[in-house]
Formats: C-alpha cells, sequence, structure tokens
C-alpha cells in the first residue's frame, strides 16, 4: 500500500507558515473563522498587486507585436530582425530566471522583484530612446536587459502566491495570475495600437509608467512571510533541487514542455496573425488590427480565471482539463491547416478556441508546479517552469516567421504536431491522484 502511494504525484498546498507562528494580515483570523471565500475578498488588493506582476511583464512585450511592421519599415530592417526584438528579449529572460529563483529562496521574494521592475521599466526608457534616435542597436541592446529585469517579476510572483496562499485560495490566485497574464496579451495589441496613433515607438515609453505602478504595488502592498528555516548552503540547495527533480520528473518534465509550447503556440500566432491580417484581402491595420488580435487572447483570460477559480486541490479535475485543453489545441490548430487561407472568421474562432485550450491548461500545471516543492526550492523550480515558457515564447516569432516563408499550411501543420505529443506526454505521465492532499 504504502508503495502504491509513492507512485502517486505527491502535492503539498499547506501554508508554509510554522504552527503558531503569528498570523499575518493574508491569514484569516482564526476566532472569526471566515471561509475562504470570504477571505479572499480581503485578499483583494494582494490579488491586484500580484496579478500586476505577469501583467507588466506581458505589456513589456506583447505592446510592441503590432508595432514590429512598422519597426521594419521606419528602420529599415528585415522580418526576422524585428521578431529578434520579441525573441532576445525572451532568451535573455529565459536564461537568467533560474538565477533569480535562486536569489529569491535565497534572501527573498521582493528583495528580487523590486530590484527587477526597476530595471524592467528604466531599460524600457532606453529601448524608446534608441526608437527616437532611430538606432535598432540601442533597441536590441536595450531588450535584453529588459529580458534581466523580466527574469525577477512574473515567475517570482507565482512563487511568492504559493508562500502567501494555500489550499483552494492558492490555486485561485494562480489562476488569476494567468489570467493576468493572458489579460496583457490582450489589452496589448490594442494599447501598442493606440499609442501607435501617437508615434509608432511611444509603446516603449507608455510601459515604465505600468512598471512604476506594479513597483508601488509590491512595495507597500505586498507582506512576504517571514523565512522559517536557514536557507541551504548552495551546494546543499542544488542537490535538493536534483533531489525534486529525479523524484518529480517523471511528471514535471512533461508538464515544462506542456507549458512552454502552449506560450510557443500562443506568441507565434499573435505574430503570425500581426504579419497576416496588414496584407491584402483583410488590409486591417491600426486599433482595428490590435482589436483583432486581441479576440483569441480574451478566449484565453475567460478560460484561465475560470479553470484556477474551479480547480482549488482535485487532482482528477486537473487531470481531465490539461488532456481537454490540449485535446481542443490540436483539433482547433489541426482544422486551421484548412482554413487560413479560406473564411478568415471561422479562422479567427479556431484560433480563439486553441486558446481556450490553454486556458484550460496552464492553470493547471502552474497550481501543479508550486505546490509540489517546499517553500525552500519553489523560487528556483517555478523559475525553471517559467524559463522554459520564456523560451517557448523567444522561437515562437523567428520560427513562425521562418515556417511562413515556406509555407503556411506548414505553420499549423508542425504546431499540431507538437500538441498532439505534448497531449500524449500529459496523458500518460502527469496522473495526479483524485484528491491533492494538503
Amino acid at each position: 500500500m504504502e508503495k502504491a502511494k509513492s507512485k502517486r504525484l505527491q502535492i503539498s498546498f499547506d501554508s508554509d507558515m510554522a504552527a503558531g507562528q503569528e498570523a499575518k494580515p493574508h491569514d484569516a483570523k482564526p476566532k472569526k473563522k471566515k471561509s475562504e471565500g470570504g477571505s479572499a475578498k480581503g485578499h483583494l488588493l494582494e490579488f491586484v498587486a500580484i496579478a500586476s506582476v505577469p501583467m507588466v511583464l506581458v505589456l513589456g512585450n506583447s505592446m510592441l507585436v503590432p508595432i514590429l511592421p512598422d519597426m521594419q519599415e521606419r528602420l529599415g530592417i528585415s522580418q526576422f530582425q524585428s521578431s529578434l526584438v520579441i525573441t532576445l528579449f525572451s532568451v535573455t529572460a529565459g536564461l537568467i530566471i533560474p538565477i533569480s529563483g535562486y536569489l529569491s529562496d535565497r534572501f527573498s521574494r521582493k528583495g528580487v522583484m523590486i530590484p527587477s521592475l526597476i530595471i524592467y521599466g528604466a531599460a524600457g526608457v532606453l529601448a524608446g530612446l534608441g526608437a527616437v534616435w532611430n538606432s535598432y542597436t540601442i533597441i536590441i541592446i536595450a531588450r535584453a536587459i529588459q529580458g534581466l529585469g523580466a527574469a525577477g517579476t512574473a515567475p517570482i510572483a507565482m512563487a511568492l502566491a504559493g508562500d502567501l496562499y494555500k489550499s483552494g485560495t492558492e490555486s485561485k490566485a494562480l489562476g488569476l495570475t494567468e489570467a493576468s497574464n493572458g489579460a496583457g496579451k490582450v489589452v496589448s495589441p490594442i494599447l501598442g495600437s493606440l499609442f501607435a496613433l501617437i508615434v509608432w515607438y511611444a509603446a516603449f515609453f507608455a510601459f515604465p509608467v505600468f512598471c512604476l505602478i506594479s513597483l508601488l504595488l509590491v512595495m507597500f502592498v505586498l507582506k512576504e512571510p517571514e523565512k522559517t528555516k536557514k536557507p541551504p548552503k548552495l551546494g546543499v540547495y542544488v542537490r535538493g533541487v536534483g533531489k525534486v527533480l529525479k523524484e518529480k520528473g517523471r511528471w514535471m518534465i512533461p508538464a515544462f514542455f506542456a507549458g512552454s509550447l502552449a506560450l510557443f503556440v500562443l506568441f507565434g500566432v499573435l505574430f503570425y496573425l500581426s504579419d497576416i491580417l496588414e496584407e491584402a484581402p483583410h488590409s486591417i491595420e491600426g486599433v482595428r488590427k490590435g482589436m483583432v488580435l486581441a479576440i483569441p487572447l480574451l478566449g484565453l483570460v475567460i478560460t484561465s480565471y475560470t479553470t484556477g477559480s474551479l480547480i482549488k486541490k482535485n487532482g482528477r479535475l486537473m487531470r481531465i482539463l490539461m488532456n481537454v485543453g490540449l485535446a481542443i489545441m490540436s483539433i482547433a490548430l489541426g482544422l486551421c491547416t484548412l482554413f487560413f487561407d479560406g473564411n478568415f472568421y471561422i479562422f479567427i474562432s479556431l484560433l480563439t478556441l486553441s486558446s481556450v485550450g490553454t486556458g484550460l491548461l496552464l492553470p493547471c500545471l502552474n497550481t501543479m508546479i508550486t505546490g509540489s516543492v517546499e517553500r525552500e526550492q519553489r523560487g528556483v523550480i517555478t523559475s525553471l517552469y517559467s524559463s522554459l515558457r520564456f523560451l517557448g515564447v523567444a522561437f515562437g516569432p523567428p520560427l513562425f516567421g521562418w515556417m511562413m516563408d515556406k509555407s503556411h499550411s506548414l505553420v499549423f501543420i508542425v504546431v499540431t504536431s507538437l500538441a498532439v505529443l505534448a497531449l500524449a506526454l500529459v496523458f500518460f505521465l502527469i496522473k495526479p491522484p483524485a484528491h491533492i492532499k494538503g
């Protein structure tokens, strides 16, 4: 019986607060015995502060997608060079995220998030100046610096949500971070298009303002729980992380792959749409283009938040939703091979359906991965996951651009095949228990 139990995925959602430790402001008061839902209402400002971090992260990337064609024309650069504005940012962030995760575990979450947000916003100003000076080189350097700052934002916010909350409140908070991530993607194309009406590079300067708001919320609203254990030395820490991956890698690695694939498809599709919408017979530009780009992402936002609110600790439901989500992605992307050059409304509907599948998948992965490890190693594990997600974002635009040059049908054949592969891995390798015990 014990052997059978050990083979099953063990995920803990309990608070990491030591027994008898004085309650923090985010904890429900024991005497009043508030329900989880009632307590969550009191967490509203904290939720907003946490959600602002992935929102800002997305704005710094997705707001630039609609202006990439303008950037190509104004700076005289190629489609590949413009895609590097997204790719270099994401690659840099993806490589640095594990280091930021370790530092957040070693010291504190806010101690990493606050300077990261400052670097992120300041580099945005530098990128804007590069655009004013028509210097592609300065823009690229600034975007790489922004990637360094981005590494200490959303991934650490996800770990902090795991520190602050437990049980169903944790899954709701993580669902909210994913919904916020998606909401940022929804408004980003519209905001980017609106700012471009002023001047094409206005989005570079608008972003630091959003970054400042998030910085103030993190500094003055979020109260990080005190560490109850002394952080281990680097060697012990690395061995501990290695032990986690050895014990749980069978399901964790497929989970990492599925999350990375979902973001690869999402940003690749955004890049694809941004390019074809301005061409005949569509000829959709400006704010109208931003609104069309937002349609698939709206499906992601609504689904992500709903999923995060529903799954709580229900492992069986998580398994169902992950498989259903990937199945929907596979079918929708497969049908896109028939309609990418046909009925435009059906095509957009299929891409929206694929985003709905992504919205079913990601909150479940977030909750499982965040809850699968102790607080002392949570930062680096969630950061490894986020790192792969960033690399998915990074390679989406250039690979989609390369495939578009070959054949538009090739784009959807490849992503459909990858979605089917992810579905097979999740179906056979990720099997949480029916009820995830806290």
